[in-house]
């Protein structure tokens, strides 16, 4: 089966659970923005967590499926589709997705998976570095897997398809040396001038130490810098993967879908909790994800 493109949307990319393990050699695990969405696609459709899908981003995007296909669409949709649902595509139908309604996100996961040429392991495309390709284009022909898996038959918790515009957050490295409460206490706007490899922060500055300047050291996804200017950035899924800012905070991981989805001129807020609490979040939403 194949998938063609009549029109990419703004922003299309292949994109799977990424590639770890790289960052010794300077390259990020990229992958889906918003793994948690593509995961549910997936077991919607019965295939592995891990299996490639589209992510499109803020505007959907035109693809004829010729054979037809078995679909879902998860994280932000467009208003004239379900989302969350095993959709039937008729063979030669194309499948019109338009601006998403809320969120930034949105994943066409496809039964069987996309079959695309794997890069260290992975056929995420990581725009930057050139590593599994680059954004979709019209005419680009893309193959799909055969599957014999079984559909899934579960509703999907309401919990996973919520998203939230205050994050919570760990202590960063350097949090020490921040006068914290600005941070907490204030709200941030998502700049226009943010992308997968960070999310910029407009609001009341965060006074820096060091003159927001420190020793390069390595830097997780989701890490929050504080540079000169004050204006945080969230790191994020094509990262660098060092960097010379002191770090305030670092956004859980189980609140990565919730960055994902933030748009721009998006507000958002932080909110500090324990490792504890992030990791007991974190296996009620593994929990909840099981259950599918």
């Amino acid at each position: 089966m194949t998938i063609v493109v009549q029109s990419p949307g703004m922003f299309t990319t292949v994109q799977d659970l990424g590639r770890p393990g790289h960052g010794i050699h300077g390259v990020s695990r990229a992958g889906a923005a918003d793994p948690l969405a593509l995961r549910i696609g997936n077991r919607i459709l019965g295939n592995d967590d891990s299996a490639a899908a589209l992510e499109m981003t803020l505007l959907g995007g035109a693809f004829t499926f010729p054979e037809g296909a078995q679909i879902a669409l998860t994280g932000a949709r467009p208003a004239s589709l379900p989302g969350y649902e095993c959709i039937e595509v008729q063979r030669g139908q194309t499948l019109r997705i338009g601006p998403l309604e809320s969120g930034a996100r949105c994943y066409l996961c496809v039964r069987g998976g996309i079959d695309a040429p794997l890069v260290a392991g992975s056929a995420s495309t990581h725009v930057l570095s050139g590593l599994g390709g680059q954004a979709l284009r019209k005419g680009d022909i893309l193959a799909v897997k055969n599957s014999a898996n079984q559909l899934a038959s579960k509703a999907i918790p309401s919990e996973l398809k919520t998203y939230s515009r205050l994050l919570r957050v760990t202590r960063g490295p350097q949090a020490s040396e921040f006068d914290e409460a600005v941070f907490y206490d204030n709200e941030y706007t998502i700049s226009p001038d943010s992308n997968r490899m960070g999310l910029r922060l407009e609001g009341p500055p965060v006074p820096c130490p060091q003159q927001g300047r420190m020793i390069t050291e390595g830097v997780p996804l989701g890490a929050i810098q504080i540079p000169a200017n004050g204006q945080a950035i969230i790191l994020f899924v094509d990262q660098q993967t060092t960097g010379g800012y002191p770090k305030i905070a670092n956004v859980i991981t189980a609140d990565i879908p919730s960055t994902a989805q933030l748009r721009p001129r998006d507000h958002v807020r932080f909110r500090l909790v324990t490792n504890e609490e992030a990791q007991t979040v974190l296996r009620r939403q593994e929990q909840l994800l099981n259950q599918l």
